[in-house]
């Protein structure tokens, strides 16, 4: 997310509220102009967002491979449009909707399909998409409840979006690429697990100390 400076991340998607760009550049227009800038990290990004429906189409055609390397490019991309965005003073607030939207659109829609296509257990593919509702439904109760607070992704929910990438990228890599994942695969589902529900609870207790006022916030 461009919203706060990148450092060679790869696809870490989460919605928190972060600090505020400066209006000009924020919003990539000059005073009095109402354009929004497409500039060359926003275009990436957005790319990237288009390849969301072709990896669901590859794997819906059991184009295993062709999805794997799709996907690997969208984590290219990711790291790509951050470090343009923060070298050459980019950043924009269409960069900071468009980067978190792309993120997770590619990953919920490729561990939804694998679910689907049964290459994925049912039940983990729900726990994914609860948290994930779960991190944007507090996002917003918070910004309609006028809270004003600047926190960023908990550390938990950055492994989390880590080991998440890793079980996708080697399920994909053994099925269209052969590759023997052996052991490595389930213990991915369990980690990946055990993350997501940590994850998601400790997102219920922060939204909840800052809604109560508390000073101790996650």
């Amino acid at each position: 997310m461009r919203s706060a400076p990148a450092t060679g991340r790869a696809m870490l998607p989460e919605i928190a509220p972060g600090p505020e760009l400066p209006a000009p550049r924020a919003i990539g227009r000059q005073p009095g102009s109402r354009r929004i800038e497409l500039n060359l990290p926003n275009l990436i990004t957005l790319a990237r967002l288009l390849s969301v429906p072709l990896t669901i189409w590859l794997i819906f055609g059991g184009r295993y491979g062709a999805a794997f390397w799709v996907f690997v490019g969208a984590g290219i991309s990711d790291a790509l449009d951050g470090y343009v965005a923060k070298r050459f003073d980019r950043r924009t607030r269409l960069g900071a909707l468009l980067d978190p939207a792309a993120d997770k659109a590619m990953l919920v829609g490729v561990y939804v399909t694998l679910g689907l296509t049964g290459h994925l257990p049912g039940w983990l593919v729900a726990l994914v998409v609860s948290r994930d509702v779960l991190i944007v439904l507090g996002f917003f109760v918070i910004r309609a409840a006028a809270v004003a607070t600047q926190l960023g992704p908990l550390y938990i929910s950055k492994v989390n979006t880590l080991v998440q990438i890793a079980l996708v990228g080697f399920v994909l890599a053994r099925l269209g690429l052969a590759v023997e994942t052996g052991a490595a695969t389930w213990l991915l589902i369990a980690t990946v697990a055990v993350t997501t529900g940590l994850s998601g609870l400790l997102y219920l207790v922060r939204w909840a100390r800052i809604l109560t006022g508390s000073t101790q916030v996650l």
